[in-house]
C-alpha cells in the first residue's frame, strides 16, 4: 500500500501530466481505421442526429470524426443537428447523440458550467425518447456534467459533476484513467457488453478522466465505480466524495425508448494529443472501447435486445 503522503504527491502528479496532455491541442486520429468487415445494416439504414447546437467541444467532423466514420462504415447514417430541440427536428430520427455541451462557447469561457439546454428542449428530448428515440447523452467531467444535468434530470439521472480519481483499477501513474474489465469486476453484463457473439463481447474498456453517474431505478450499470473511487470538483485538491456503488456508463429503457449514458467522452473518440501524439479512445491497443461504442449503437437501434 503507498503512504499517505506519497499518495498525494502521485496523484497531483498525475492530475498535472494529464492536465497538461488534456490542454494540448486535441485532434482526431488521422490513422484510426473505421472500416467494419461486416456492416450491421445494408439496408432501412438507421437516422442518426448528431447535435452540435450546444458549443459540443465534440462534432461529427472534428474530435468525434473517427466514431461518425465508424458508425457510417457499420451502416448509419448520420446527420449534425444545428437546431434547437423540438418534437419537429427530432421526429425523423432513430438516435439522438449529445457530446459534452456546455454552455458557453469554450470550456473555459465563464457560464461554460450553465444549462447548455432550455426546459423545453429538455422536455422535446424526453417525449421523445419516451415515444420510441434512442438517446446516447455524454457528459463528462467539469463544466460538462454541470452543463448537462439540466437533461440528464428529466431521466432522473444524478450527475457529480467533477472529476473521477480511483488508485487501485486505473492505469499505472495516472488515477484518473480508468479500467473497467471482466478481471476486476467493473465491467457488467449488459447486452451492450455481451454483443451479438463472441466476437463482440467486450471485456476491457477504458475512459480518460470523468464523472460518475446515479441512474434511476432499473438502470443497468455497464461500468461501475469500485469502493476506491472518489470525485472531486476540482482536479488539483479540495474536497472529495466517495462515488461507490455509482458508474460511468449506464442503460435503460424508457417507456418505447432506450437511454444510455455516460461519463467520458474521450472513450468513443479516437484522438491524439500533446508532442508524443499521445492516444485517447477507440484507437489505444488492448482495449474494447471500439467494439463497445459499436455495441452501445446496436442496442440503440435495437439491434441488440
Amino acid at each position: 500500500m503507498i503512504h499517505k503522503v506519497a499518495l498525494i504527491f502521485y496523484i497531483f502528479g498525475s492530475i498535472i501530466v494529464l492536465c497538461c496532455v488534456t490542454l494540448a491541442q486535441q485532434m482526431a486520429d488521422p490513422n484510426f481505421n473505421p472500416h467494419v468487415d461486416h456492416p450491421a445494416y445494408t439496408k432501412n439504414f438507421p437516422r442518426v442526429l448528431f447535435d452540435e447546437a450546444h458549443n459540443n467541444f465534440h462534432t461529427a467532423t472534428g474530435r468525434y470524426k473517427p466514431f461518425v466514420d465508424l458508425m457510417f462504415s457499420d451502416g448509419f447514417q448520420i446527420a449534425a443537428n444545428r437546431k434547437p430541440f423540438s418534437k419537429e427536428s427530432l421526429q425523423t430520427y432513430k438516435i439522438l447523440i449529445i457530446a459534452n455541451a456546455i454552455g458557453a462557447e469554450e470550456m473555459d469561457d465563464e457560464g461554460a458550467d450553465k444549462p447548455a439546454f432550455t426546459e423545453q428542449e429538455c422536455d422535446a428530448v424526453r417525449e421523445w425518447v419516451s415515444n420510441g428515440g434512442a438517446l446516447l447523452l455524454i457528459a463528462d467531467h467539469a463544466p460538462f456534467g454541470a452543463a448537462a444535468q439540466i437533461l440528464a434530470k428529466r431521466f432522473d439521472v444524478e450527475l457529480s459533476k467533477g472529476y473521477v480519481f480511483d488508485p487501485e483499477h486505473s492505469v499505472p501513474n495516472n488515477p484518473t484513467v480508468l479500467i473497467f474489465s471482466r478481471e476486476n469486476k467493473l465491467l457488467l453484463d449488459h447486452a451492450i457488453t455481451q454483443g451479438r457473439n463472441d466476437s463482440e463481447r467486450i471485456n476491457r474498456v477504458q475512459t480518460f478522466t470523468g464523472e460518475a453517474l446515479k441512474g434511476p431505478q432499473g438502470a443497468t450499470q455497464l461500468m461501475a465505480l469500485a469502493a476506491t473511487a472518489n470525485d472531486q470538483a476540482d482536479p488539483m485538491g479540495g474536497e472529495k466524495k466517495s462515488v461507490a456503488g455509482q458508474a460511468q456508463g449506464i442503460a435503460f429503457r424508457l417507456g418505447k425508448g432506450r437511454v444510455v449514458m455516460l461519463g467520458e467522452a474521450a472513450m468513443l473518440s479516437a484522438q491524439v494529443t500533446g508532442p508524443e501524439n499521445f492516444k485517447m479512445g477507440m484507437n489505444v491497443p488492448g482495449n474494447d472501447n471500439r467494439q463497445f461504442a459499436l455495441n452501445t449503437m446496436h442496442w440503440l437501434s435495437g439491434l441488440l435486445k
